[in-house]
């Protein structure tokens, strides 16, 4: 949202000043007309920031999941008892928790009381509402059910939010090991390491034969030792361009696709896309969109460029006059199943039906994997650190029994 700063006009010719948040300046001269002034000068306020602002930093920019499902549900329940919905926005404004979304429907009431639609007064915001939020209310809004759409939303973001949930809490513990195994490799490396060798050189003397393995890690403490001001640099630089990287649209497309190859990992992001996809892609056609725009619209809420590609080619043979069940059979990204039921869906006329139960069964069989996998890395990232641990306590122990065979 900008902001102006107007000079206007009143019914008794009196000059008035304000200021207002609006999308854009038309929005602004609309809203300011609306109040029953005539605009004279309507200028957009700088936003750039003076100095340093510790509150600018903490505040949150994004809106929480469960507060984007809290208000959905409850705007669908006021809607659905007949609630006018500019009066349902200014109660949910009202009473949220999080200051972004009410920042967000106070922007939209005035758009709606300005005379537009509630599809198009979210389509302003894409950080929160994204295309399938959007396409739904408007379709909604025309068939006329938009209470029963916005259900269907609050069940879809719900499902949405638990996959994500299950997948960050499963790479919680994994991640937490990996940094544990760094921080100690490298706390060995610089405090550890340089003394254990101090000692050995002193009991043995300069020209004692070390083990080949004492001297490699000798020779790792060294060099980190004495190069730590260009190789953390050099490491968190290395982190920061591989991010980068990965956020531009090839860096994005070759990390999807390297991930799709990486065994154990590769079967769980199948399974969340093909669950994304089939409840999307119900959750639209239930609500009277169109296949093709169902299909472009599903195609972006993936997470996936390597199935965004494919939904988005699969649309050009449809537009061509294939059935999707056939277009999805001929792709290997789909398992059988989801071209089969899309079959009987396009049979019956039930294809939004028929889709709920792929997405079902597929959101069981990744809380599956997800289980397996955590069963998997667990012991594995124990079997790292102990090696770790194992190959520095060889290090040592090989002089100095070395030492005492000497000694005798």
């Amino acid at each position: 949202m900008t902001k102006f700063s107007y000079i206007a006009i009143d019914a008794s010719r009196k000059s008035v000043t304000g200021s207002l948040e609006q999308p854009d300046r038309a929005s602004a001269l609309t809203a300011i007309r609306k109040q029953g002034l005539r605009p004279v000068s309507v200028r957009q306020m700088s936003t750039k920031a003076v100095g340093f602002s510790l509150d600018k930093l903490l505040k949150p920019n994004k809106v929480k999941p469960d507060h984007l499902v809290m208000m959905t549900r409850q705007l669908s329940a006021m809607v659905g008892a007949g609630v006018p919905l500019v009066r349902a926005l200014t109660s949910l404004a009202d009473h949220s928790e999080s200051p972004v979304l009410k920042q967000i429907l106070a922007g939209a009431i005035k758009d709606v009381e300005a005379g537009t639609t509630l599809g198009d007064a979210l389509a302003k915001y894409p950080d929160t509402f994204n295309d399938v939020y959007v396409n739904m209310v408007r379709a909604g809004e025309t068939a006329g059910i938009l209470d029963e759409i916005l259900k269907r939303l609050a069940l879809q973001q719900e499902k949405s939010t638990t996959i994500r949930k299950k997948v960050k809490s499963a790479m919680a513990y994994p991640t937490v090991l990996i940094s544990i195994t760094i921080l100690a490799f490298f706390g060995l490396m610089l405090f550890v390491i340089p003394q254990i060798g101090k000692i050995l050189t002193d009991l043995g003397g300069p020209d004692a034969k070390l083990p080949g393995l004492t001297l490699f890690m000798l020779g790792i403490s060294g060099f980190i030792t004495h190069f730590w001001f260009l190789l953390f640099p050099a490491i968190g630089g290395g982190i920061y361009a591989v991010l980068r990287y990965i956020k531009t649209p090839q860096g994005k497309e070759q990390f999807h696709i390297l991930i799709l190859k990486i065994p154990g990992v590769n079967n769980i992001i199948k399974k969340v896309a093909i669950a994304r996809f089939a409840r999307t892609f119900s959750a639209l056609m239930g609500a009277g969109v169109a296949v093709l725009e169902c299909l472009r619209v599903t195609s972006r809420s993936v997470g996936n460029v390597v199935y965004e590609k494919a939904l988005v080619d699969a649309a050009v043979q449809v537009k061509n006059g294939k059935p999707l069940s056939v277009v999805i059979s001929q792709n290997p990204l789909f398992p059988a199943i989801v071209a089969q039921m899309l079959s009987v869906g396009e049979e019956t006329g039930q294809t939004d039906t028929v889709l709920v139960k792929v997405a079902d069964f597929y959101e069981e069989e990744v809380d599956g994997a997800i289980e397996g996998l955590s069963s998997i890395i667990e012991p594995a990232m124990i079997v790292v650190m102990g090696s770790m641990v194992g190959l520095i306590a060889a290090s040592v122990m090989m002089p100095i029994a070395g030492l005492a065979q000497s000694i005798k």
